[in-house]
This record gives C-alpha cells, sequence and structure tokens, in this order.
C-alpha cells in the first residue's frame, strides 16, 4: 500500500510539474497579447521564459520527483494563476486603477524573480548535473526560428542555473551556433535576457574558462552592427575593460577584439573612456609582458578613440607618444606596424603633436627603421616611409632633420635596390618631397636623385612614369639641377622621344614639356634641344594645339635659335 502511495505521489508531482510548464507556455503566450504596461510585461515573460526552460530541462532530467522541485512548482502554480488574472484585465482593460496594477505586477515580477534563484538552489544541489542531464538537440539546417528559439532558451537556463562545467558548455554552444548561422544571432538578441547574462559571466573571474568563453560569444555578436547599441546598453563597456585589466591572456584578447569593434562607433568611444579604457589600453602597450597580439590589438582600439579630439588629448597627457615611439623599434614586426600606424593617426593634421613626435625622437626612430642592413619587413618600412612623409614634410626645418638623420641616402638607396614595392613608394616620397622647398629639390638633387627620375620615365607602370615626370619637372626648376640634367647627352632626346606616341596620357605629357620649357632657361639646354633630332615631334604637337608645346616651340623659334630649325613654325 505505501509503495502504491508513493507511485501516485511521484505521477501527481510529475503531473504537476507538466501543468506548471503547460501554463507558463500559456501564460507566455497570453503575454504578448497585452498592449498596456509594456515594460512590465516584458520583464515578466522574460523571468517566465527562464523558468519555463528551467523545469522542462528538470522534465528531461526526470528530476520532477524531487520534493523540492514539487514545493517550488506548488508555490509557481497560485503565481500563474495570479498572473493570468493579471493579464486578462490588463488585455480587457478591466483594473480598478493603474498604480494599484502597476503595484501587483511589480509583485507578480518579483515571485517569478524569486523563483528563478530557487530554481538556481535546487540545480546547485545537483540534481541536474550534466551527467545525467537531456541536453536540448541542436535544430538542423533549416530549422524553423520556434526551435532555434526554443534551443537558445534551454541555453540560457543552463548558463543561468546550471553548475560551472554545464555553463561553460552551454557557452560553447552558443557560441558555436552563432558562429555559424547568424539568424542565432537575432535570436540571442530577441530572447530576454541572454545578453545581461554574458555581459555578468565577464566578470567570472573566478573561473577563466567562463569569462573566456563569454568574451567570445560577446565578439560574435559584436560583428553586427545593429547589435552593438544592445551590448552597450547592457553595460558591457566596463566589464571588457575589467577583463582588459585582470582577465586571462585569452581573456583580455577578446576583450580588446571586443572593444575594437564597439569604438568603430564614435559614440562608443566616450564610455570606454568614461570607464578609465584609454589608461588601461595604454597601460597594456606600455607593460613590457604585453603579449604582442594583445599590444597590436591595444593599438587598434586606441587608433579608434583618437577621433575623438578630448580623448587624442587625454592620450597625450598620458605619455601615448613616447610609448609609441618606444614601440616602433619593437623587434616584433606586428607591433612596430601597429605603433607605426597609431602615430599617424594621432599626430594627424595636428601640427603640435607632429612637433611632439620630432621632440621626442619619433622621426629618428622612423628613419632608423629604413637600415637596409637591420632583418625589417618590406610592409614595416614602407609604413615607415609613409609616415615620415606624413608626420614630417609639412613642417619647417624639416629637410636639415632629414639630411641629419641621413633620410634622403637612405630613400635614394630604397629608390635604387629596394623590393618592387617599396621602390615605388620611394619614388612617390621623394616626388612629394621634392615638391616641399627649394631647399628639398637642391638636396636631392645633391644627393644624385635626377638620374632616378629619368630612369623611371620609361617604366612599365603609368603610374611611376607620370610620377617620375612629375618631380623631374620640379627638380629642373632649379638652375643647379637644370645644369645637370642637361650634362647628360641623352637626357633631352629621351624627354622628346616620350612624347611621340599619340596615346600619351595628357598630364604624363604636360610634366614632360614643363621640363624641357625650364631647359630652354639656359643658353646650353636650347642648344641641345634644338640638336636632339626630334623637333619634328614638338612641332606636331604643336600643331595638335596643344598648349604647352606652342609655347615650347615660340620660344624655340626665336632670335639666333629660327635658323637653325629644320622647318620654321608659325604661330
Amino acid at each position: 500500500m505505501a509503495g502504491e502511495e508513493t507511485t501516485h505521489e511521484v505521477k501527481s508531482r510529475q503531473s504537476s510539474l507538466k501543468r506548471a510548464i503547460e501554463r507558463s507556455c500559456s501564460l507566455i503566450s497570453l503575454s504578448h497579447s497585452v498592449k498596456v504596461f509594456a515594460l512590465k510585461w516584458q520583464l515578466i515573460r522574460n523571468k517566465l521564459e527562464e523558468l519555463n526552460s528551467g523545469l522542462v530541462s528538470i522534465e528531461d532530467a526526470g528530476s520532477g520527483r524531487n520534493p523540492a522541485v514539487s514545493g517550488l512548482v506548488r508555490a509557481l502554480m497560485v503565481a500563474l494563476g495570479e498572473s493570468g488574472d493579471l493579464a486578462k484585465r490588463c488585455v480587457d482593460l478591466s483594473y480598478s486603477g493603474k498604480l494599484l496594477m502597476q503595484s501587483d505586477l511589480d509583485i507578480i515580477l518579483a515571485k517569478f524573480d524569486r523563483f528563478v534563484k530557487n530554481l538556481a538552489e535546487i540545480y546547485s544541489t545537483g540534481i541536474l548535473t550534466p551527467a545525467n542531464a537531456i541536453v536540448v538537440s541542436r535544430p538542423g539546417l533549416g530549422a524553423c526560428k520556434e526551435d532555434m528559439r526554443f534551443y537558445v532558451r534551454d541555453l540560457l537556463t543552463r548558463m543561468k542555473i546550471g553548475d560551472t562545467m554545464m555553463k561553460k558548455q552551454a557557452l560553447v554552444s552558443l557560441h558555436e551556433v552563432m558562429n555559424e548561422d547568424d539568424r542565432y544571432v537575432r535570436i540571442v538578441v530577441e530572447v530576454g535576457g541572454i545578453v545581461n547574462v554574458l555581459v555578468g559571466f565577464l566578470d567570472f573571474s573566478e573561473v577563466a574558462e567562463i569569462q573566456e568563453e563569454a568574451v567570445k560569444a560577446v565578439l560574435v555578436i559584436a560583428r553586427f552592427d545593429w547589435c552593438k547599441g544592445v551590448l552597450v546598453g547592457a553595460g558591457i563597456i566596463w566589464p571588457l575593460i575589467r577583463v582588459l585589466e585582470c582577465g586571462s591572456e585569452k581573456g583580455k584578447e577578446g576583450s580588446a577584439r571586443c572593444l575594437m569593434k564597439l569604438t568603430e562607433n564614435a559614440d562608443n568611444a566616450w564610455s570606454v573612456s568614461a570607464h578609465g579604457g584609454v589608461t588601461a589600453l595604454l597601460k597594456v602597450c606600455a607593460n613590457g609582458n604585453s603579449k604582442a597580439e594583445l599590444i597590436c590589438l591595444a593599438c587598434g582600439v586606441l587608433r579608434n578613440l583618437v577621433q575623438v579630439e578630448e580623448i587624442k588629448r587625454f592620450m597625450v597627457e598620458e605619455g601615448a607618444v613616447s610609448t609609441f615611439i618606444k614601440l616602433s623599434q619593437s623587434k616584433v614586426d606586428n607591433v612596430r606596424n601597429s605603433s607605426i600606424e597609431f602615430l599617424q593617426s594621432i599626430a594627424s593634421e595636428d601640427d603640435s603633436i607632429r612637433q611632439m613626435v620630432i621632440r621626442e625622437g619619433g622621426i629618428r626612430a622612423l628613419v632608423r627603421i629604413l637600415d637596409p642592413t637591420l632583418l625589417i619587413s618590406s610592409k614595416t618600412r614602407e609604413l615607415s616611409l609613409q609616415a615620415i612623409e606624413k608626420l614630417c614634410f609639412s613642417l619647417p626645418n624639416c629637410i636639415d632633420m632629414l639630411v641629419s638623420y641621413g633620410f634622403i641616402e637612405l630613400l635614394l638607396n630604397f629608390l635604387r635596390k629596394g623590393e618592387v614595392s617599396v621602390q615605388e613608394l620611394a619614388l612617390k616620397v621623394a616626388a612629394k618631397l621634392c615638391a616641399t622647398s627649394e631647399e628639398a629639390k637642391r638636396a636631392l638633387g645633391d644627393a644624385g636623385f635626377l638620374p632616378e627620375f629619368v630612369r623611371f620615365l620609361d617604366a612599365k607602370s603609368f603610374e611611376v612614369r607620370e610620377m617620375a615626370a612629375e618631380a623631374l619637372s620640379a627638380m629642373v626648376l632649379v638652375p643647379k639641377n637644370r645644369k645637370r640634367f642637361v650634362q647628360e647627352d641623352h637626357n633631352i632626346g629621351l624627354l622628346i622621344r616620350l612624347l611621340e606616341p599619340e596615346e600619351v596620357n595628357s598630364s604624363y605629357k604636360k610634366f614632360l614639356l614643363s621640363t624641357l620649357m625650364a631647359i630652354t632657361g639656359c643658353h646650353r639646354g636650347r642648344k641641345k634641344i634644338v640638336n636632339s633630332g626630334h623637333l619634328k615631334t614638338l612641332e606636331k604637337l604643336a600643331e595638335a594645339e596643344v598648349s604647352d608645346a606652342k609655347r615650347l616651340v615660340r620660344k624655340l623659334s626665336t632670335n639666333r635659335f629660327r635658323s637653325m630649325l629644320s622647318g620654321i613654325w608659325h604661330p
């Protein structure tokens, strides 16, 4: 008889659990019909979904016979009945007053919250462990949204009320499904509570694996622009910064990646700064024990933050310039590259910071990278050349400084012997340098750049040819350079031959003609043009109404040079 009573009790408990699951599902459905007190009902619905998922897990695990579960279910059924009555009155608008209804809703929300906590305590006793829990199977490809939502809710329950191992497994599963199917990201954001749970796990410092898995899940969500506001609204910035300061190495890297995604939006930059993120990121970069990957990620976040003027000023005050000049001399390519890019970003369009970079030895450090005897990648040398041009060329007295550091000779070395990509960049930098001042043109001429510019006039790349032609046209405006150019007999003939093809680009043609016009400024230059044997080319261009060619032929057709022309051209 006692055995029969025990069986009856067990069946009764299981039946009550089933009714509680059904009642909660019905109430969740009804809550969607409520149009008043929307925020309150959303919070209640979130709690109901957590409870429902937890009860389903208990039922699946066959743990409904536990007396503790039975007591919770009995109390929950009463609360579900009360909540159902409130929902119907809200749908029918039959409640007596708004304040009284708000108070009733607060009371029922508090009850459901207490049930969630009680359920968590029951789980913590071990009645549902990874050994006997029935894990909801992951929906297959093409599954309906409702099946996906059910799976995500089950993961949420396990994250909330499971033990450490269960929490970790749920986080791993969540990361996998979001990473493989973007639809899960939207469901995760829609299902109330998951983002907040993930944010809470970022403070799980006592279990590094939980924290690391939470960071990985958050990073997947942060890939989507429309999700960034949800993450920030859930208060994720401050926990990410704490992970960056105190987390494991993997946690720190994940946190930095997430902050980089979030700070692509300048509005979030303020939140990072307000929570001490700038200081934390700079400490990462200044810490000699930081891993290279973490330093590069921190650099990336800081580059996003410098777009805000006030934050940039704070970085400067915190010693960012000296920190990154030091990092530019790192033995690790990626760290060097990231630091050079940061220096360019922080000094962009800001002469005062450029001057600070120079004062603290930044340009000298960048020039040192160009030393051909050092084992440094072409990418790093390219970045260094670009940074020197952007940081230095617009400042007064830059030529004297560059000459004193040996930059001109190093630049010429890359122009002559560098890899193709570095060689072309060196040409571009040299062309920009000679456009800065007469002093620069003289320095480049003295160093021997003229023959190199001439050599590139006939390069395969049109862009390279045009850069060389532009640089040459600027260089020969200096008398000393003009004299050097004319001394080489083949130079003038080459320029005119390059004008012969009809398809010659107009800007390239203009630079070549400009160079020839400058050469006519000296007697020897005019004479060599006339004696070059290519005057017919110039005459054809003049007849084709090319204005620069017309001016050139007019100049050559005057005075005693007129009789030397093979054919007289009349304007």
